[in-house]
């Protein structure tokens, strides 16, 4: 996977980041963010973060299922939104491998969050991965 859909994956846990820490849209911050011209928010941005927050009600919904011993609530907020993305890219975005969903994820993780957080974030994505085929509707 290239570098710059990695960029655009952390940008785009940055758009949900940011919406869920301000407590404003995500459309709302995409359009804020439109109007910088630094650093240029990309078409694979945009979507990702878009098609994340459509079904963020189900994401979060799995993320809590799956998730043992933590509740959606006491998980950092950068952790709950990597997460949301790979939830999304694994169980929604059939162009993109599960295997990749998940590296990728673990990726943006070892940026942008804590030491344990790949380790959780790996561990949770791949119950998901397991459950698949039951779990994307």
């Amino acid at each position: 996977m290239s570098g710059a859909r990695r960029k655009a994956r952390k940008r785009a846990v940055e758009v949900l980041y940011e919406a869920e820490l301000r407590d404003i849209t995500v459309a709302r911050v995409i359009e804020r963010r439109r109007a910088q011209p630094e650093p240029p928010i990309n078409e694979f941005t945009e979507q990702l973060a878009t098609a994340v927050d459509e079904r963020r009600e189900r994401i979060d919904a799995l993320l809590g299922e799956y998730a043992i011993g933590w509740t959606l609530e006491r998980m950092p907020v950068v952790d709950r939104n990597i997460l949301r993305m790979g939830a999304y890219e694994l169980l929604w975005a059939e162009d993109i491998p599960d295997g990749v969903a998940i590296a990728e994820a673990v990726a943006v993780a070892k940026e942008l969050s804590t030491e344990e957080s790949p380790t959780f974030i790996n561990g949770l994505l791949s119950r998901l991965m397991e459950n698949k085929a039951k779990l994307a509707l």
